[in-house]
């Protein structure tokens, strides 16, 4: 089996803010991290892999400081990285973006064939769940969003059973390999990483692929290959703060009651 999981660099958005006159994210001094539901697809990948056998690849798009994360995802237990990057694929949206990342996978499939690709359900810094999909869509597999277990893998009939997270429920689904999926982070419970990986991640050094090593045309990638752009970025107003009743069940009850009837959100009978 052959586990390919797409990962992303995103600044850590406990320490993101928002310059209130250009209206333009502050990235100075920002850390980046892995996007934290990549680091579930790729745990995901690799507890497959001690159960079914085979090997985890890692692709990343981004620039050369990417490759960070791309050790970080070795020290997970992954096996192998790719990092995608060009100068080109700059200001790329999710369109463009799901277009590098599906030539890179086809790339790694003509040099060893892909079972299965993971992703994690979205990008905290832009939360599109948009790439994942996109790509299933151009490579023209099957895709199961928002998987919260993969129950089993079939490797005769390569086949895949999963548990999809809905609003309130689960839903069961299978589909035939290869196949995407994309995660959530109730899929499992990430582990320290081991000491041989931490140290195989030292000194761990990706391949890196260009737009001439993919054969991307320059009008489909980067800014020029972007339909769409971020207008205008801004924090969202500041909630007002709650107010706690105080006394005994029934009196903070029926003042409760009173607030809601005053303010029209229950009828007053």
């Amino acid at each position: 089996m052959h586990f390919v999981v797409c990962v992303k660099q995103v600044p850590d958005t406990a320490e993101v803010r928002v310059d209130p006159k250009t209206n333009t994210l502050v990235r100075e001094g920002v850390p980046s991290i892995i996007n934290p539901y990549d680091a579930h697809a790729v745990e995901a990948a690799v507890q497959l892999k001690e159960i079914y056998g085979g090997k985890v690849t890692v692709i990343c798009m981004g620039p050369p400081q990417a490759e960070e994360v791309l050790r970080r995802s070795i020290s997970f237990g992954a096996d192998e990285a790719i990092l995608l990057s060009d100068r080109k694929f700059a200001g790329a949206d999710t369109l463009a973006t799901s277009l590098i990342l599906t030539e890179g996978i086809l790339k790694l499939h003509r040099e060893q064939p892909v079972d299965l690709v993971l992703c994690g359900k979205q990008a905290i810094d832009g939360d599109t769940a948009q790439v994942g999909p996109g790509i299933a869509a151009r490579l023209g597999w099957p895709q199961l969003t928002y998987v919260m277990k993969i129950e089993s893998l079939d490797l005769d009939k390569k086949t895949i059973i999963v548990h999809r997270k809905l609003e309130g429920q689960r839903e069961i689904v299978s589909a035939t390999l290869p196949a995407l999926l994309t995660v959530v982070k109730d899929i499992n419970e990430l582990r320290y990483a081991s000491l041989p990986d931490l140290l195989r991640s030292v000194r761990f050094t990706p391949r890196i692929w260009s737009k001439d090593d993919l054969g991307l045309d320059e009008s489909r990638i980067g800014l020029k290959g972007s339909p769409t752009a971020v207008r205008k970025i801004f924090p969202p107003p500041e909630r007002p703060q709650g107010e706690m009743l105080k006394g005994t069940p029934r009196e903070m009850a029926r003042e409760l009651v009173e607030k809601l009837v005053t303010t029209k959100i229950i009828a007053d009978k």
